[in-house]
């Protein structure tokens, strides 16, 4: 026979198996996740996009003599390079003129070719077609045109003007500017509420601060980034302020550590940085950040 208390506990196993199901049937289901690949205009503009194929984003612009486009985002899937050129077919029939580069690193610009073959002129800067010259990778073509700190692309009524603004996560970034819609298109040093990628591949410290300063300098509102960094929204002047602040705290912290000899690894350990540990890539990532800033100062490199 049950004992009391076994008969005591059946209304409360009862209602902990009721408030389990509630809480069950209440749970949201996980979000889906995003298409592969998706193409939109920017609000308030009639003729710039962006493309996005997973993490990865470029822009292009239509003009009725023709497209420019940027970043083929090619690296290990060439089935993003075309289905890049059919999203750009779905919205003009306009051949592809230009097809830029953000900078040399392959993730960004390998797969060009069918851009080439369509007729497109490969432009980047002088340092990123020399690099790219040298390396010989058979999956990405070298720029036709190298230009130095400034060119202008003038299309079909519509002026993009290339700046150089230093060295930062390469040597050869270019920030493409639409001064009419006051719109630019940066790649990699310029993340929005993220913190850089691993260890800062291939950076220059501290000019990469400088040459966020250089941006802030431009006249533009909205900032097209090459991934889709806090949700996919645009960037603003705020966020590169808010990014400089971020270095300028990092640096400060790990020089702090350097100068007591914790570089590398107690450094990466124990430098913590909670301001910003709701920022992407902050967990994974923000140790190696530390360990750049500790080869800086620890190393002088």
């Amino acid at each position: 026979m049950p004992s009391k208390l076994a008969y005591a506990l059946v209304p409360a196993l009862a209602a902990m198996l009721a408030a389990s199901g509630a809480a069950a049937q209440t749970t949201a289901p996980p979000p889906a996740p995003p298409p592969v690949f998706a193409t939109t205009k920017v609000a308030g503009t009639e003729n710039v996009y962006i493309f996005r194929y997973q993490g990865h984003q470029s822009m292009f612009v239509v003009t009725p003599a023709g497209v420019i486009a940027t970043d083929p985002i090619g690296y290990l899937r060439p089935q993003a390079v075309t289905t890049y050129i059919d999203e750009i077919k779905k919205v003009t029939q306009a051949p592809i003129k230009y097809l830029i580069y953000s900078h040399h690193h392959y993730d960004h610009i390998a797969g060009g070719k069918p851009f080439k073959a369509a007729g497109a002129v490969v432009v980047a800067h002088q340092r990123a077609k020399e690099h790219l010259a040298r390396l010989k990778n058979p999956d990405v073509v070298v720029p036709d045109i190298g230009v130095g700190n400034r060119h202008v692309i003038n299309l079909g009524g519509t002026r993009l003007e290339l700046h150089y603004v230093g060295r930062n996560h390469s040597d050869n970034s270019l920030v493409m500017l639409l001064p009419k819609e006051k719109i630019i298109f940066t790649v990699d040093f310029v993340p929005i509420e993220t913190v850089h990628f691993r260890n800062m591949l291939d950076s220059f410290i501290p000019e990469w601060e400088d040459s966020l300063k250089r941006v802030l300098a431009m006249n533009w509102e909205r900032m097209i980034p090459g991934h889709p960094y806090a949700g996919g929204r645009l960037g603003s002047k705020q966020d590169v302020q808010n990014l400089l602040q971020y270095m300028a705290d990092l640096s400060m912290a790990v020089k702090a550590a350097a100068d007591k000899g914790q570089c590398w690894d107690t450094a990466v350990k124990e430098v913590k940085l909670p301001k910003y540990e709701k920022w992407g890539g902050y967990a994974q990532f923000f140790s190696g950040n530390v360990e750049r800033y500790c080869s800086y100062w620890g190393r002088g490199y």
